[in-house]
């Protein structure tokens, strides 16, 4: 049943008032998922949920406290608000907290224009099924792979709204369509698997199962009888499916609540060098159909575009209300909300420049070195940026692929590693985070 969100989160305000709150926040999220399982062309799980959430925030002098429930009764959203603000009553006080002022506030944003749902109808179980079997009996028909791990199809439909007491109220919606598939080869010690997936707002965007179901296939068969490398100092290319991890770490360091508690290797670093000059990193939250675009943030704030890094040269931290308070910043509209917990600073639709070389050009430039193609751990320090992670791809000699490679560890340090990037021009325009290939010179590479 839909539910009424902008009435579920004045509801929340007007008890927030009545339990004593001299200011409160409230979101509604409501949702429908489903997903569809087969293996050996018979559906081997479905599963359907289906479900509202709302979360509270009330603020007492420079005093707060969170609380969350999917209890949606009148007497229920009263006892949530008197207990949030007795919780808030025995908090600390914090200086930084505090709704957007008026001034600051979205207004007349144009949902059309961003294209977050598909208005064609929900799709049946049985035509998710249809995909999932489609993709399986694809990458089956490629010799050489014994079994199938998963082939899965889903579906997702969320509308969210936001309003405070300072006059904000909005919301959206947005849909997802996805297909995947886990291929296997070999047995025993010698099995190896990969994947490959796709996920879209719009069913008409997604590949096909077909395509997918192959892609993971062969995937899987290039990865047979991996070898290690001989440890050492080598150049490594960080594939496309993996590359976006490394700007992932860039973005961690510019949180501005990492940079506010100077748990950060990148404090201190603004206005410095950080990409190769030459490379942009943007971030673009009014992308249409990108599965991270809004229309505001979760404080209410407007959302825009901006360059995090231009020319190589840090430009901005990426802050929330509270995160820009405590640097004596100008907040830039990257305020993340759920139902529980509190408002964090996060990305939207990032970007990264790519170059005007393929990744197969970068490659024959290696020489001898190592393509990284999928990761396993992850040990980051926050404070000095050193960077180890295990690895598994191919090794390259004389530029060419010359086998697979497993059970390696790469090292290095993240300002080293950034400054020395090469891109591709191989990044995918539809993810949420686009970003080529990455070519990096003379990392640590453990292997036998």
């Amino acid at each position: 049943m839909s539910h009424d969100l902008p009435a579920l989160t004045q509801a929340l305000l007007a008890s927030a008032r009545k339990a004593g709150a001299d200011a409160a926040d409230a979101v509604a999220i409501d949702g429908t998922a489903l997903s569809i399982d087969v293996r050996g062309g018979v559906l081997e799980h479905a599963e359907r949920s289906e479900g509202t959430d709302i979360g509270l925030r009330v603020l007492i002098g420079q005093r707060s406290a969170s609380v969350s429930s999917s209890d949606l009764r009148s007497q229920a959203i009263e006892t949530m608000a008197a207990r949030c603000v007795a919780m808030a009553r025995e908090a600390p006080e914090d200086p930084h907290i505090g709704l957007a002022d008026p001034s600051q506030l979205a207004r007349d944003w144009d949902l059309a224009a961003l294209q977050l749902h598909d208005d064609s109808p929900e799709p049946s179980p049985s035509a998710l099924e249809e995909d999932a079997r489609r993709a399986e009996t694809a990458a089956r028909s490629v010799q050489g792979i014994t079994q199938i791990d998963s082939a899965s199809a889903g579906y997702g439909a969320r509308r969210i709204h936001l309003a405070a007491t300072n006059g904000f109220s909005g919301g959206y919606s947005i849909t997802s369509r996805s297909t995947s598939l886990v291929a296997i080869a070999g047995a025993g010690t010698g099995m190896e698997r990969d994947y490959d997936g796709d996920s879209r707002i719009f069913q008409a965007d997604l590949r096909s199962p077909e395509e997918i179901g192959i892609t993971a296939a062969r995937r899987t068969l290039d990865r047979m009888n991996p070898r290690k490398p001989k440890t050492g100092a080598y150049p490594v290319l960080f594939d496309e499916r993996v590359s976006a991890s490394l700007i992932g770490h860039l973005l961690s360091a510019i949180n501005g609540a990492a940079v506010a508690r100077g748990a950060s290797w990148l404090r201190g670093a603004m206005g410095e060098q950080v990409l190769p000059a030459g490379l942009s990193l943007s971030e673009d939250p009014l992308r249409p159909r990108a599965m991270a675009s809004r229309p505001f943030d979760g404080e209410g704030l407007p959302t825009r575009q901006r360059n995090i890094v231009e020319n190589g040269v840090l430009q901005n931290w990426t802050l929330d209300l509270a995160a820009a308070r405590k640097l004596g910043l100008q907040p830039t509209g990257n305020g993340a909300r759920a139902a529980s917990g509190g408002i964090t600073p996060s990305n939207w639709n990032i970007a990264l420049t790519q170059g005007s070389r393929s990744r197969q050009d970068l490659v024959s430039d290696m020489g001898t070195g190592l393509i990284v193609t999928s990761m396993i751990g992850s040990t980051i320090n926050p404070n000095t940026g050193d960077y180890s992670r295990g690895a598994a791809g191919f090794w390259v000699e004389n530029g060419e692929v010359a086998y697979p490679v497993s059970g390696v560890t790469i090292a290095g340090n993240l300002r080293d590693m950034l400054k020395s990037l090469h891109p591709a021009n191989d990044a995918r325009p539809w993810l949420s985070r686009v970003v080529p290939s990455l070519l990096v010179q003379g990392l640590t590479l453990a292997g036998e």
